[in-house]
């Protein structure tokens, strides 16, 4: 992977980084979503407040507003290259590539670490009826957080982006 010049790889100490894992799976701890646990735990680095990063995670939870689709954990991978590699300019087909490249690579990894980058197939649930029955959100109790392996992937996706991020 290569880095680009607004990239933050190899800028930041492997402390900082595992602080942000942490941090990562404490925000999920405290009833964010995924997506919103990952993406807050990094997204400072690229001029977006806690608040904003929230907001922005917010609709990828459940894999995709709660039709298990795409692990939100993933989704920030996602949102989060993007905020490192992204290119910014439409016309930009080699910036757009080398951020692309980078998602595959990452997701390729995670994958590989959890075996889905499904939210329905990490959790087990079989079938659509079942994965799209509902928009509500579970509540979160202590039996949630016992039977969901959200947490892990929470840390599994914020070490991967940090692992590219240490470069």
């Amino acid at each position: 992977m290569e880095q680009t010049t607004n990239s933050l790889r190899g800028k930041l100490s492997n402390e900082e980084l595992d602080e942000r894992v942490s941090r990562a799976v404490e925000n999920f701890m405290a009833g964010y979503g995924c997506c919103q646990a990952v993406v807050a735990a990094f997204a400072d680095l690229y001029g977006l407040d806690d608040t904003m990063a929230k907001r922005i995670g917010a609709g990828f939870g459940g894999g995709v507003g709660r039709m298990r689709m795409m692990c939100g954990a993933v989704s920030g991978i996602v949102i989060l290259v993007g905020l490192d590699c992204g290119q910014t300019e439409g016309s930009d087909r080699e910036g757009k590539s080398a951020c692309y490249k980078v998602v595959q690579e990452l997701l390729n990894k995670s994958q590989e670490e959890n075996g889905s980058l499904i939210c329905a197939e990490l959790l087990g649930i079989k079938g659509h009826e079942k994965a799209h029955s509902s928009y509500i959100a579970s509540p979160r109790t202590a039996e949630y957080y016992k039977t969901r392996p959200c947490a892990a992937k929470v840390e599994s996706a914020a070490k991967i982006f940090a692992e590219y991020l240490r470069g």
